[in-house]
């Protein structure tokens, strides 16, 4: 979630649903969260009997509405233009909280001189890539420095290029009047969110922000969270007991796939893909672009670094750039509907589908299966023949079975019961779960199946002298258990402790786990699969994320939560 990433440093949500009850004001928009997410709303439902104002901004009146206090419908797709005019309104009336935005934000720092705003370049900020069309130089984007390299601030805020007039700037066209007729939403509606927020702000008092897949699946999603984000450290409810941004994730470990990520523009711990297109050709290159000068961001050499060791052991070392070459490189968007778009056109030859069903869950269905239609093959696991594995001749679209080449591979899967290991919810918090019982006949764990494919496949290039199979020779893959797990009549699962022990990382000379990510270093000695992980399993015999300790305000000793164990950020 870049919207949160760019703006607190991590892409999770900044506190945990249980902590609503302290929230004097709940805003949920971009999701039904009532009958979505319905545990962590009956929180929000608990802080309404203590007095709290339930708000729900959305197009549709749902369950979710039904029980908020004020329910504003809302044109779909305009969000941004409503969160817009929270900004607008809340800077114009002087009612954002003072000393908060002025001590604990970036508000009073300048930018660079050479920043120029949309409004001055017909809607693009200054350092646009016409050709690319990307962002490609952002050195105007950057603080103003004196003579000795210090940031230079503006505690009167009489320059234009301080971060908090240029906001008031940026945001100006979004008056109550510019809502009204983007949104749809009725004026006298939106003021009256405006004044609840800005009436639950200040030191005594605190609001919430809950988002879904409503806000992050629009094509602005970036641009929906990072305006709540401007909001909520406006009216300074970021840090705070009750205030926040709840990133409402799917249950079954959402989270965990973008923290040790199945995206293909992130590496582990939100560290980016490196990119062919951005002059990511060496290491060095590839850490200026991302090395930020403040914050956890600081160490990112030590986290990558440890990260290559991980992968590749022995082989990483300095003189070869920790075998940096062997990482893949991006060369586009190569983003699910990208990828769909590149099936239809016949540039991918195959698919494996693990915790997904695009045949029918995916954006325009009818592409999708049209997409699975031209593989070469299709490897589907999960408990049932879900759509995607029965396309070929169960589609709503008529297709003749014998016209479809796919040759697809249905592959029983193992479900949360019949399988160990963690999942990570919206809260960043890492869960263990035991296994209850065996998976029937032949099902496996997803693990299980990762594992074997991987040993096959180190295996299969073990006597190759192609230099492109070399990342996979030297891929370090030590999960096996050093004995069969006890009462199970499968005796090859792979070990899920060692994962959690290879993400937390390690000292490499003498073994010992390191107890947190301060411990990495960049001379590799260290390896550490997910630095933001780092801490989970800080000695042999304590996997933290196991912890059944339901005690505290914040329950410091219920599971793990990423970072260092935080609970709000």
């Amino acid at each position: 979630m870049p919207g949160l990433g760019t703006s607190f440093g991590r892409g999770g949500a900044t506190t945990f649903p249980q902590d609503l009850v302290n929230s004097d004001a709940v805003l949920i928009m971009g999701s039904n969260m009532a009958e979505n997410h319905p545990i962590a709303f009956a929180r929000v439902l608990e802080a309404k009997e203590r007095g709290a104002t339930v708000i729900h901004v959305d197009p549709h009146f749902s369950r979710t509405s039904a029980l908020a206090d004020i329910y504003l419908p809302i044109r779909a797709g305009s969000d941004i233009a409503f969160l817009g005019g929270v900004i607008r309104w809340l800077l114009a009336n002087d009612r954002y909280f003072h000393d908060y935005v002025y001590y604990y934000t970036n508000a009073l720092t300048v930018i660079d001189d050479k920043f120029e705003d949309t409004e001055l370049l017909d809607g693009v900020f200054s350092g646009l890539d016409a050709k690319t069309g990307t962002y490609a130089d952002i050195s105007s984007w950057q603080y103003k420095r004196d003579k000795k390299g210090n940031t230079v601030t503006d505690p009167e805020l009489k320059n234009p290029r301080a971060v908090l007039n240029l906001l008031r700037y940026h945001f100006e066209r979004y008056t109550p009047e510019e809502v009204e007729r983007i949104c749809g939403v009725d004026k006298d509606g939106f003021l009256r969110v405006c004044e609840v927020l800005a009436a639950n702000s200040g030191r005594e008092r605190t609001a919430a922000f809950c988002y879904a897949l409503g806000w992050t699946q629009h094509s602005h999603g970036v641009q929906n969270i990072r305006a709540a984000a401007i909001i909520q450290l406006l009216l300074g409810n970021i840090g705070r007991p009750g205030g926040g941004i709840l990133a409402l994730r799917g249950h079954a470990s959402i989270q965990g796939s973008t923290d040790v990520p199945t995206l293909y523009d992130l590496l582990s711990g939100y560290m980016p893909q490196p990119s062919a297109l951005l002059d990511h050709d060496t290491l060095e290159k590839y850490i200026t672009a991302s090395w930020r000068p403040t914050g956890w961001w600081a160490n990112f050499r030590k986290y990558i670094v440890s990260f290559l060791k991980t992968w590749y052991g022995e082989s990483a070392t300095k003189e070869n750039d920790y075998r940096f070459d062997w990482v893949a490189k991006t060369n586009g968007d190569h983003s699910h509907l990208a990828s769909t778009f590149a099936m239809v056109e016949g540039k991918i030859k195959g698919m494996i589908i693990m915790g997904q069903n695009p045949a029918s869950g995916s954006s325009h269905a009818r592409l999708q299966r049209k997409a699975l239609a031209t593989l070469d093959w299709l490897v589907v696991r999960d408990l049932y023949e879900i759509e995607s594995a029965a396309f070929w001749y169960a589609a709503p679209d008529g297709e003749d079975p014998k016209t479809i080449k796919t040759e697809i591979f249905f592959i029983p899967a193992a479900s949360h019961l019949e399988k160990e290991g963690s999942f990570t919810n919206t809260q960043r918090l890492v869960q263990w779960r035991e296994k209850a019982i065996d998976p029937p006949g032949d099902a496996r764990s997803d693990a299980w199946f990762i594992h074997k494919l991987a040993k096959r496949l180190k295996e299969l290039y073990a006597d190759s002298t192609a230099k492109r199979d070399e990342p996979i020779k030297a891929l370090t893959w030590d999960f096996d258990r050093d004995a069969p797990e006890p009462g199970s009549r499968i005796l090859d699962e792979p070990d899920m402790d060692k994962v959690v022990q290879e993400l937390n990382g390690r000292d490499i000379a003498s073994g010992k786990l390191v107890s947190g990510f301060a411990e990495l270093k960049d001379d590799g000695s260290t390896a550490c699969g997910s630095w933001i992980y780092s801490g989970i399993h800080p000695e042999p015999g304590l996997n933290r994320a196991a912890s059944r300790d339901n005690r505290g305000r914040v329950f410091p000793n219920w599971a793990w939560s990423w970072p260092a164990n935080r609970r709000i950020l």
